[in-house]
């Protein structure tokens, strides 16, 4: 595999927004060539297979989803507490949100890892531990509850952000509100 990080970063980068638009269908070697700019079979000169493309566009969706450590080291210096909990969720759907088709890319990769082991062992072992470090920082906030009472809030957060990047129920609630709301309704 060539060893040019920038443009194996430039590649993914590309192949996460084909995948936003076009969805995994769409997402082809000569697609993401198209898409970066570059000449054709550059793609499957760093990825020589879809499934490896797919894997590698997991990985560059989890860093590029990656919290600001800046951002991190500021909540950890407050007072634990259930406003300490609900600004960490509001940052979690601000992170999510900021690029839509960042987490509609995430969303195919999920749908896409649902038929294809390969890539389900890659994109589960990076959402786990996403997972694993919220259940860390829950440790953190003084909240009673554990590691299920922040998968039902991962499960409700999921639910927002396929509700606000994709067709809506059209519930006319505010963001800032909801996520008060499965903190206060999902951890007592």
């Amino acid at each position: 595999m060539p060893k040019n990080p920038d443009r194996r970063r430039a590649l993914t980068d590309a192949g996460l927004r084909v995948l936003a638009l076009c969805g995994a269908r769409g997402l082809t070697h000569r697609a993401v060539d198209a898409e970066a700019g570059v000449p054709t079979g550059t793609a499957s000169n760093y990825f020589r297979t879809r499934d490896a493309l797919l894997g590698a566009l997991g990985e560059r969706i989890m860093e590029r989803f990656a919290p600001d450590p800046a951002v991190l080291d500021v909540l950890s210096q407050r007072t634990p507490s259930r406003d300490l909990f609900v600004d960490y969720l509001r940052y979690i759907v601000e992170r999510t949100t900021r690029e839509p088709e960042l987490t509609r890319a995430l969303i195919e990769l999920r749908l896409e890892a649902a038929r294809s082991p390969g890539l389900a062992t890659i994109l589960g072992a990076t959402l786990q531990q996403g997972y694993r470090d919220d259940v860390a920082f829950h440790a953190t906030t003084g909240l009673s509850g554990g590691a299920f009472e922040i998968a039902l809030l991962h499960y409700a957060v999921d639910g927002l952000l396929l509700d606000l990047l994709t067709t809506s129920i059209g519930a006319e609630a505010d963001t800032d509100d909801i996520v008060a709301a499965f903190v206060d309704r999902l951890v007592r």
